[in-house]
């Protein structure tokens, strides 16, 4: 997966991935694969929460310097 996709659609496959590693009814193989994934996704997660943090500061900087 070369793509980025939406915060929503990763954070809901990786809470799919954690189901699969915490209900531990998959080879170690798997796991492996999925935890690499799941990093990945967490990596990719934070990234997209630091622009969004980013673009809400210039927003409220911009509105509060409108406001003086």
């Amino acid at each position: 997966m070369s793509e980025k996709q939406s915060f929503e659609v990763a954070m809901n496959r990786l809470n799919t991935i954690i189901g699969s590693l915490e209900r531990n009814d998959i080879t170690l193989d798997e796991s492996l694969v999925l935890f690499e994934e799941g990093l990945r996704l967490v990596k990719e997660c934070d990234g997209q929460l630091k622009n969004f943090e980013g673009k809400v500061r210039e927003l409220m900087e911009h509105y509060n310097a409108k406001g003086e």
